[in-house]
């Protein structure tokens, strides 16, 4: 893994819900303020790697579970954009 891959993982494992919506706004993707709390509290202190598509995958899966399945696909945009 490179230094750009350990930044934004480290980024996105110890991301805040005020950062989410900065994200979300800044590239366009809606997420609502309750649903970026519980995300950024269940994904903090995770250590996934979102450029391996099945840690990601089975992340979506649970933040789907977490704050509903169009929520979850809106993360997984916003963090497609970051692997990008």
């Amino acid at each position: 893994m490179n230094i750009f891959e350990n930044i934004i993982n480290h980024k996105v494992n110890n991301i805040t819900a005020d950062e989410l919506l900065k994200y979300g706004k800044q590239f366009n993707i809606s997420v609502k303020k309750a649903d970026a709390e519980k995300i950024a509290q269940y994904i903090r202190g995770k250590q996934v790697n979102i450029f391996n598509e099945t840690e990601r995958t089975k992340l979506i899966k649970e933040i789907a579970k977490v704050a509903g399945v169009d929520t979850a696909k809106s993360v997984n945009k916003l963090f497609l954009m970051f692997t990008k």
